[in-house]
C-alpha cells in the first residue's frame, strides 16, 4: 500500500512539474523538503502527532517552507496532510525524485570493490557503464568491502553484476559439493 500512495503522489507531483515545465525547481524543492525531514526528526514526529490538528500542522508547514519553496509545493504538502499521509512525505518525495532523475536519464550506481579505488578505475567503471546503460549520466556510490575479496559487485536500481571473488569461490564450492566421487 506505501508503494502505491508513494507513487500515486509522486506521479501527479511529477506530471504538474511536466506540465509547468518546472520540472528543475521542483527537484530542488523536492530535495530541500525531503532533506529538512530528514535531518529534523521531531519534524516528522510533530506530524505524526495524533493531538495536534490538521490545521496547525498546516500553519507549520506554511512557516516553515512557506518562503523557502514555491506556491505549489506548499500547497502539494497541505494535500498531503489534509489527505492524513504525512507519514509518507519521505517516500513520496524519494519517489519523485527517482522518477525525475530517471526522466533527465541520471542513474545511481553502487559499486563495492575489496580496496579502494583509483580515480581513473572510478573512471573506467562509469564509462562502462555510460557505455552499457541507457543513461546520459551517473551518481556513484563507492564502498570499500574486504570481505568480497576481489572484483566488484555493481547495483543499479534492482539490478545486480556481482564479479566479486567471494562470489566466485562459493558458486565454485556449491559446484564441488555436487559431484560425488
Amino acid at each position: 500500500m506505501a508503494k502505491l500512495v508513494s507513487s500515486t503522489y509522486g506521479d501527479a507531483l511529477f506530471e504538474l512539474a511536466l506540465e509547468q515545465d518546472r520540472v528543475d525547481q521542483y527537484l530542488e524543492e523536492a530535495q530541500f523538503v525531503r532533506d529538512a525531514f530528514l535531518a529534523n526528526e521531531d519534524m516528522q514526529g510533530l506530524f505524526d502527532h495524533p493531538k495536534i490538528r490538521k490545521e496547525e500542522k498546516n500553519a507549520f508547514i506554511g512557516s516553515v517552507f512557506g518562503d523557502k519553496v514555491s506556491e505549489e509545493m506548499v500547497g502539494f504538502l497541505h494535500i498531503i496532510v489534509t489527505k492524513d499521509r504525512y507519514d509518507e512525505i519521505l517516500p513520496i518525495f524519494e519517489y519523485f525524485i527517482h522518477r525525475v532523475k530517471e526522466h533527465k536519464g541520471i542513474g545511481t550506481a553502487h559499486v563495492t570493490s575489496a580496496i579502494e579505488m583509483t580515480k581513473e578505475q572510478k573512471e573506467a567503471v562509469e564509462k562502462k557503464l555510460l557505455a552499457t546503460t541507457r543513461y546520459n549520466t551517473f551518481e556513484m556510490d563507492y564502498k570499500v568491502d574486504p570481505s568480497i575479496l576481489g572484483g566488484l559487485i555493481i547495483r543499479i536500481q534492482d539490478r545486480v553484476v556481482d564479479s566479486s571473488l567471494k562470489t566466485q569461490l562459493d558458486k565454485l564450492s556449491k559446484e564441488l559439493s555436487k559431484i560425488q566421487l
